[in-house]
């Protein structure tokens, strides 16, 4: 069985002979169809995860990203990046930022960057207290 409670089979007709048998003892007759798995729940800003280069992206705007600053490094623009940075915010709540990009000008200073296809009220206010706490500023792309 799956993990949704769905059995993988289809039909009745489908069924191994036994199990064919047990569903007809219990009266529910050889053309009753068995439950299909249902429709996966739509994300909730619509984002379709990606995989590149076998990392799992959140969206394929963040993928995009990630495949620029690719391009970015191969030009010698951008040295590295780290990618899913967390910050700490008082009161135990942290804040994921999704790249941390060093440039190959050492006097260039990092940049922070969230991917974002909508501003949340949630991330206008996270970014506003760190950027009102650290010497920082997070870049919304």
């Amino acid at each position: 069985m799956s993990r949704s409670g769905a059995l993988r089979y289809t039909s009745t007709a489908a069924l191994p002979d036994r199990m064919r048998q047990m569903v007809e003892a219990q009266g529910k007759g050889p053309s009753r169809e068995l439950a299909t798995k249902p429709e996966p729940k739509p994300n909730k800003y619509h984002n379709h995860p990606t995989t590149v280069d076998g990392i799992r992206f959140d969206s394929k705007k963040e993928a995009r990203y990630y495949e620029q600053l690719k391009i970015r490094r191969a030009t010698g623009e951008v040295s590295y990046w780290l990618m899913q940075v967390p910050i700490r915010l008082p009161g135990g709540t942290k804040y994921v930022v999704d790249f941390l990009v060093f440039f190959a000008d050492a006097a260039s200073a990092p940049e922070y960057v969230d991917v974002k296809g909508k501003k949340t009220e949630t991330f206008r206010v996270k970014k506003r207290e760190i950027e009102h706490l650290y010497p920082i500023q997070i870049r919304c792309v």
